[in-house]
């Protein structure tokens, strides 16, 4: 087993030890002042893999019916956060978390779970290249009385996540074989980020887990309502859909990246804290996607 495999066949062993360290070591909060390179190498690397053909031939109708499933995320997760009586610093991350993306590893359990990967890769760039609108848009009407600073939103989703994805999507076009010689290794770096992050954003949140486990409780319980309900949406709008567009779906609108929120939070300025649904749901998502994926396969 080479260090690639190492890194990719037990990433969730490695969220894990993020998190501990994160728990056990305060200081480690200090990556989180990189955080914006480090979402940017997260997106270019894991975007490097994205071919131009994938595009190919894609249901129109299909985007659309996860563009609205995606869309209904981030009301789903106000109403959980509210409904739990959560503070406004923890309902925002909620938002943002149902807000950004797809997961990066959605295309890939998607193949897991024998699913429709170019449905997946597509609607992970066009919602990647939406949220620039549509992230700052969701929060502003969600948040309601509290300042949340839209414009660092719009600035760090440009920079760190649209304009690494669409070089690295250009790079992919221009010089296919050469990008291509190095597929193994872009899901490897994009995970080491994964696993940085969230150690950082853990670590900037450890005193308020260490001294209110029942509010980590109540997030968990949120986590795993906002994760369940997404698959659930996902499943709704792609019910008369093909099996292959209908996994597609099921996985792009219930899985949402955790590392993109946490990053997010910290870069744009907003109080560590509402990092702590990204977290946690790193941990929940880690372990019922991949659940998922392998029922999906034998079962659906």
């Amino acid at each position: 087993m080479n260090l690639t495999d190492l890194i990719e066949d037990y990433l969730f062993l490695w969220i894990l030890l993020s998190v501990g360290l994160g728990i056990a070591l305060p200081p480690i909060a200090v990556v989180t002042r990189a955080s914006t390179v480090i979402l940017a190498v997260m997106i270019g690397s894991i975007s490097l893999t994205l071919s131009v053909e994938q595009f190919d031939q894609i249901s129109v109708r299909a985007i659309a019916q996860i563009l609205v499933g995606h869309v209904t995320m981030p009301f789903l997760a106000f109403g959980i956060a509210n409904g739990l009586g959560l503070s406004p610093d923890l309902t925002i991350g909620f938002v943002i978390l149902g807000a950004v993306t797809p997961e990066l590893v959605t295309p890939v359990m998607t193949e897991l779970a024998d699913g429709d990967t170019a449905l997946s890769t597509t609607a992970l760039v066009v919602i990647g290249v939406g949220s620039v609108g549509f992230v700052p848009l969701i929060v502003g009407l969600l948040a309601g009385g509290t300042d949340v600073p839209t414009m660092p939103i719009v600035e760090q989703l440009i920079v760190a996540v649209v304009v690494p994805m669409l070089v690295a999507v250009g790079a992919r076009a221009w010089q296919p074989d050469h990008v291509g010689r190095y597929d193994t290794y872009y899901p490897a770096v994009s995970a080491m980020m994964v696993i940085l992050i969230i150690g950082g954003v853990t670590a900037a949140n450890a005193e308020v887990i260490r001294t209110n486990l029942s509010l980590l409780a109540g997030v968990g319980v949120g986590v795993i309502a906002l994760n369940g309900l997404g698959y659930a949406v996902g499943f709704l709008v792609g019910a008369q859909e093909p099996r292959p567009t209908r996994i597609a779906s099921i996985l792009s609108v219930g899985m949402r990246d955790f590392a993109v929120a946490a990053a997010l939070v910290v870069a744009t300025g907003l109080p560590t804290i509402a990092s702590l649904p990204a977290v946690a749901f790193g941990v929940v998502e880690m372990v019922s996607s991949a659940g998922l994926a392998k029922w999906l396969n034998q079962e659906m």
